[in-house]
Order: C-alpha cells, then sequence, then structure tokens
C-alpha cells in the first residue's frame, strides 16, 4: 500500500485562517448546508486531509468556498493542494463577467442538462456575489457579433420570448423541477443560436438579450427551487451579463435585485444590500412605479436584515405607495419583471418578510395572507402554498395553531401537482413544527401532520 503524502498546502491555508480542525469541519458543513446538503464532516476528517486524504464528491468544492469566505480570496482546489478537477471539467463555469455570456450560457446549460454532478453540488460563491457591483467591462463587448445567417426581426424575438413565458408560467404553476432540463435544452439551442446570429436593427438586439437573459433567469430560478444554490447562481451571473448587454434599462438591477435576495435567503449578508442598493440605482427613474415598487420592497427587506428597521419601515412605505400609482397609472410591467407574478402580489410577499424579520408576526401574516390572495391561484400554485406556508408560520407563532393548520392546509391542497424541492422542504418544516403540538394532544395538529406525511410520501 503506498504511503499518503501529507498535505502541505492544505495545512498552511489551515494555519492561515486561524481556525482549529473542527472549526474548518464547521465552515464547511455550513457551506454545504446552504445547497441543502448535510455532511458529516469532523476534525477528524479534517486531520485526514493533512496527511493526504482526499475528500469526497463535491466536498473538496465547499471547503474551497469556506476558505475563500474565510481568507478573502478565491481559493481553488489547486490551491488546497488537491489538484484540479478531474475529467475536463471547468468548476469556474458561469462564476465569471469575463467572457460571452451566451457562450457560457451554452456551456453552463450544457453542463447543466448532463447534470454534471460538481455542477449540481456547487458552493455558492461570495467571491462571485460582489462581481456585479464592481467596475467591469461593458457586457456588450464580450458578446461577439456575427455576420451570417438569416436576419432575425421583431417576429423572431417575439417567438422566442413566448416560449419563455410559457415556461415562466409552467415553473409557477408546477415548480420549477417540472419540465427543467427541456427548458435549460431549449435555452442552449434556439435561444443561443438567436442571439448569435444577425439582427435587422439594434433595437431588435436589445430584444434578443434581454429575452435571452430573462431566461437565464429563469434557469436560475429552476435551480434555485431545487436547491442548487451555486449553480442558481452561475445562470444569474449571466443573465446579469447579458441584460448589461442588452441595455435594456433597469433589467441588468433587477438580475442585482434577485442575487441580493438570494443571499438573503443563504444568510449571506455581507453584499445583499450593496446589490439592492447597486440594483435599484440602475432602475430608478427608468421603469414605471410598478417595477420600482419591486425594489424598494427588496431594499427594506435587506435593510431590516442588517438591522436598519426605521429605513425598512420606509422603504415598505415607499414601496407601497410606488406600486399604487403604477397600478392607478396602468403602466405595462415588462416582461422581465412578471417572472413572480403581479408586481402588487410580489411586493405583498415581500413585505411581509420585512415584517417577519422585524418581529412584527400580525403584519407578517397579515401581508402573506394578502400576498397569497393576490395571484390567480391556478397559475401560481408554488409560490401561494410558500405563501400561505410561512402564514400559518407566523400564525402559530402568535399562539394561533388551529388557525394555523388551517393555513397549512390550504397550503397543502395548493401543492398539488407542484414539483418543487422548497415545498418538500415547507412540509417537512411543517411536520416538525407541529410536533409540540401533537405532543399535547391537539386534534387538529395530528390530523394535519397525517395529511403531511401522506403527502410526503406521495412525493418522494
Amino acid at each position: 500500500m503506498t504511503p499518503r503524502t501529507a498535505n502541505d498546502q492544505l495545512k498552511a491555508l489551515i494555519d492561515e485562517s486561524g481556525l482549529p480542525y473542527d472549526g474548518v469541519a464547521r465552515a464547511v458543513r455550513a457551506v454545504a448546508l446552504e445547497s441543502g446538503r448535510r455532511l458529516g464532516t469532523n476534525k477528524s476528517a479534517v486531520h485526514h486531509w493533512t496527511l493526504g486524504a482526499i475528500p469526497s464528491g463535491p466536498t473538496v468544492g465547499y471547503l474551497a468556498e469556506a476558505f475563500s469566505r474565510r481568507l478573502g480570496r478565491r481559493i481553488t482546489r489547486e490551491d488546497l493542494g488537491l489538484g484540479s478537477p478531474g475529467g475536463g471539467e471547468d468548476e469556474s463555469i458561469g462564476l465569471t463577467l469575463d467572457f460571452d455570456p451566451i457562450e457560457t450560457l451554452a456551456t453552463l446549460g450544457e453542463a447543466d442538462v448532463n447534470r454534471r454532478r460538481f455542477l449540481a453540488a456547487s458552493a455558492y460563491s461570495m467571491a462571485a456575489a460582489t462581481l456585479p457591483l464592481q467596475t467591469v467591462q461593458e457586457a456588450a463587448a464580450r458578446t461577439r457579433t456575427i455576420t451570417a445567417g438569416a436576419v432575425a426581426g421583431h417576429a423572431d424575438v417575439a417567438a422566442v420570448r413566448d416560449m419563455v413565458g410559457l415556461f415562466m408560467e409552467m415553473d409557477e404553476r408546477h415548480g420549477g423541477q417540472h419540465g427543467r432540463s427541456a427548458f435549460v435544452q431549449y435555452l442552449i439551442t434556439d435561444v443561443a443560436e438567436l442571439c448569435r446570429g444577425r439582427f435587422a436593427n439594434e433595437a431588435v438586439r436589445a430584444e434578443a438579450l434581454s429575452v435571452a437573459s430573462a431566461g437565464a433567469h429563469l434557469a436560475g430560478w429552476k435551480a434555485y427551487d431545487s436547491g442548487e444554490q451555486g449553480l442558481a447562481q452561475r445562470y444569474y451571473m449571466q443573465s446579469f451579463a447579458l441584460a448589461r448587454a442588452s441595455g435594456v434599462p433597469g433589467q441588468d438591477g433587477f438580475v442585482m435585485r434577485t442575487m441580493a435576495q438570494q443571499g438573503m435567503k443563504l444568510h449571506r449578508l455581507e453584499h445583499c444590500l450593496a446589490l439592492a442598493e447597486t440594483g435599484w440605482d440602475r432602475a430608478r427613474g427608468r421603469v414605471d412605479q410598478q417595477v420600482e415598487a419591486l425594489f424598494a420592497v427588496t431594499h427594506a427587506h435587506a435593510l431590516a436584515k442588517t438591522g436598519q428597521k426605521q429605513r425598512a419601515r420606509a422603504d415598505v412605505d415607499r414601496a407601497h405607495a410606488a406600486l399604487a400609482v403604477g397600478m392607478r397609472a396602468g403602466d405595462e410591467v415588462p416582461f422581465w419583471a412578471l417572472v413572480w407574478g403581479p408586481p402588487a402580489a410580489t411586493v405583498h410577499s415581500r413585505t411581509a418578510k420585512v415584517f417577519e424579520t422585524l418581529g412584527d408576526r400580525r403584519n407578517s401574516a397579515r401581508s402573506y395572507a394578502t400576498a397569497a390572495a393576490s395571484r390567480p391561484g391556478t397559475t401560481y400554485a408554488r409560490i401561494i402554498a410558500l405563501d400561505l406556508v410561512a402564514q400559518a408560520e407566523q400564525q402559530a407563532e402568535q399562539g394561533s395553531i388551529e388557525q394555523a393548520c388551517t393555513t397549512w392546509g390550504r397550503a397543502i391542497d395548493t401543492m398539488a401537482g407542484v414539483k418543487s424541492a422548497r415545498t418538500l422542504k415547507a412540509v417537512r418544516s411543517l411536520r416538525s413544527d407541529l410536533r409540540p403540538y401533537r405532543a399535547r394532544g391537539v386534534q387538529a395538529a395530528a390530523e394535519l401532520d397525517e395529511r403531511a406525511r401522506v403527502f410526503l410520501a406521495h412525493h418522494r
């Protein structure tokens, strides 16, 4: 048996980080958990790695990201003394803004369709989260200009936009896992082919890149809904690059808004407020009031997450005022801003999250209820169900367990036919929340728990 060679590079990084072995293990587990993966990594495993053992599966990526965050610079597997990825895999796919976004999107999509394990299990990168905030070369200069092939006009772009719209509707009705491979395949074939062709004029080119950005955004959202946070971030990065290339007012800021929301969901607050602020700045005065309301309420949530309570409440008021003005004016909301349905419903849902963060459970529950009622039930089943789950959690926290069980029951009814990792996670959490009430003999809790058990067994 060949003796292992000690990994001096890894040992040096551990020393530089100042973390004990159990601290390194905790950091690795925390990164993995962000993508829904529970690792059993402990200090003994870290010790074995320093002696030459190789971390299994995606753990190498989580280890690299843990050190990147701790040391404030990008750490690769080569830096860890663990060599290059096998099978020709490029673990940096989609994590930069340095290349042609259409070509990057195609490469990323192909790896996604083929379910390359390194990609599905990739970690959310703190370093990549800062890139949209930095001064970067214009994405348009990196989008190749093609002079061969058929000339695309407004009708060609409209056909692709309609298809992306159908997938968006299907996503909300049936969940992100439904039709996911088919959509990514469409993205890397028809959408990419459109953007590689010639255009009748610059306006058509801008429309095509805008649609491609919306498509990449949807692909990211589908990955997010499947719990694949690192992959979602990569798609969002390319969506941002394409939005910048299109020059469509506000769309690049909208993607930054999404990236801020992802960071808040993962409790990675380091850049969320800056992303929300910068995104809003890029849209302010360039979009209608309903879209401005979407930016304002996300900024309010980021303020609440960073403990700025008064400013958060002020931005909530600003969001609702803008929403009211926009709805009275009847402005047409752009295609890319309708990803989660009517702006009013999105504003109410995010307002609920602001109140939840501030500890105002009564107003949070009320806003979640308003959000759920503001969306057409047949079209937005998944997000309505998740808003109802969140409403029920707030009701339970207030001691209204019977009312909460009724709301949870409505959520389960709404989830029928939805394929989403987030809805399944919500039902598992529901069962955990019900445990103390079942122990106390609350009949409504026992009956609901049985419904939840059957639901999970059916959707396993």
